[in-house]
């Protein structure tokens, strides 16, 4: 069986370039999603180094 690819994100607001439902958030609850997601994103890199 083969797996399916993720679909890409059109709406442009996907930090990962593939569509992770944030096309239906208000601007409010995008601008949380993405000030959370790029927090753990800097922990994540801090922890690389």
């Amino acid at each position: 069986m083969t797996e399916r690819q993720k679909p890409k994100c059109g709406c442009g607001r996907s930090p990962t370039g593939y569509c992770i439902g944030w096309h239906s958030l208000s601007e409010k609850d995008y601008l949380k999603k993405k000030s959370d997601y790029d927090e753990l994103d800097n922990e994540a890199e801090a922890e690389q180094d």
